[in-house]
Parts: structure tokens; sequence; C-alpha cells
């Protein structure tokens, strides 16, 4: 290990630390470099000056949060052709993104192409083209929403959630299979609702259902409208 380029990079790291802790107008304008030095210090076993491991290293330097450590060294890992000062022009959220794509896409990376995509893009919008990358799906806006269960809930609960993962799934997420067990119990209480809310609520449960689900309902529905002419 050269000791000498180790202090030099290990004092770099510090001091863009410090520089950002000195006021929030600062905070994150350096974390492509800081991502490179944090790459470096890994690769070359810097942290062995003075820590036991890498993770001690960032431990000590990141008390708040190491995943943006690991999200700074990601951006550096796979947006190499980028250069530095593009990439903290765009601000490490949009680079964030930008990562994600590049590690999925490997050395087929378009890097120009999304370049101007984050530049000429809102944080929002870059994210919606990212999740519609991957997905094939347009975005829809989310809330993260926390309730407390007793422990005799619990299993009531995960049974309704695992059957709904069944009937929708096992790729569906948690908050997918809970909109369908509401969907299924407002479809239930016909006597509170009107023709048309449980109308709208039984085409929301097809609609969650998998498309080879939807497509045997479909067929079961043109089989009666057949037997229904044929009466007539």
């Amino acid at each position: 290990m050269d000791k000498a380029r180790a202090q030099q990079v290990l004092a770099r790291i510090d001091a863009i630390l410090r520089w950002e802790q000195k006021t929030d107008q600062h905070k994150d304008q350096k974390f492509a470099e800081l991502g490179k030095h944090l790459c470096e210090v890994r690769k070359q076993g810097y942290w062995r000056l003075g820590y036991k491991s890498f993770e001690a290293y960032l431990e000590a330097k990141f008390p708040d949060s190491r995943r943006k450590a690991y999200y700074l060294m990601s951006i550096h890992d796979h947006l190499p052709q980028i250069p530095t000062p593009e990439i903290e022009d765009l601000g490490w959220s949009k680079a964030m993104e930008l990562a994600k794509v590049a590690r999925s896409e490997g050395r087929g990376f378009n890097s120009a192409t999304w370049l101007h995509t984050a530049k000429t893009s809102t944080k929002k919008e870059l994210q919606e083209a990212v999740h519609k990358y991957f997905t094939g799906e347009d975005f829809e806006p989310y809330e993260m929403v926390y309730f407390k269960l007793f422990e005799s809930q619990l299993p009531v609960v995960e049974k309704a959630l695992y059957v709904a993962a069944r009937m929708a799934g096992t790729e569906r997420s948690r908050g997918y299979c809970l909109e369908l067990v509401c969907a299924d119990f407002l479809a239930g209480r016909g006597e509170e609702s009107s023709p048309e809310e449980i109308l709208m609520v039984i085409h929301h449960l097809v609609h969650l259902l998998p498309p080879e689900y939807q497509e045997n309902l479909a067929e079961q529905g043109r089989g009666r409208e057949m037997e229904t002419a044929g009466k007539c």
C-alpha cells in the first residue's frame, strides 16, 4: 500500500466532510469526488490506517447513514464515462437514478442520452423516466402509510396478505395485496354501497388480478352472453 497516497486520500475525504458540515448550502456539492475517493479507500485498503475494516471506517465517517456512502460509491462505479463536474452539476439524487440504469445496461449504457435526459428533466421527471425504463409502466405517486398492529392481529393480517398474494401473483407488493383485500371487503358491503360503487369496486378487483385470471373471467362472460342469446 502506498501510505503517502493513502494519507492524502483519507485527508481529502475528511476535508470534504468538514466542508459539507459548515453549511447546508454546500452539502453534497462534492459528492462525486467523495464517492471516487471512497472507492479508492475500499479498493486499495487505505482504511487499514487506523481501522479494523472498511465498514468500521464508514461507520466512523458516516455515523448517520452508511447507505449514503454506498450510494456515492455506486455513482462512481457505474458512471465513470461522465466527467465529475457534470455529475455534480446534476445533484446526487439524479446521479443515483442514472447509476441504476447504468448498472442494468452495463457496457450498453447510453450515457449521452441519459445525461441529456437528466439535465433537461426535473428530479421527479427523471425518476418517472427511470421507473418506466425498468417496468414499462408510467410512474404512479405513492405514500408511506404507518399504523400499529398488536401481535394477536398479525396472524390474521399476514394470512390475508398471503392469500391475496397467491391470487394476484407473488411478485406483487404487500401494498398491492392489501388493496386487493380492501377492495374485496368493500365489494361485500353491498347494503352500504350504491350499485355504481359496487360496480367500480368489482371492476377494480378484476383489474388487480393477473392477466390469465382476467382472460378466464372474460371467457366466462362471453359464454354467458352466448347462452343468453341462444335462449332468446
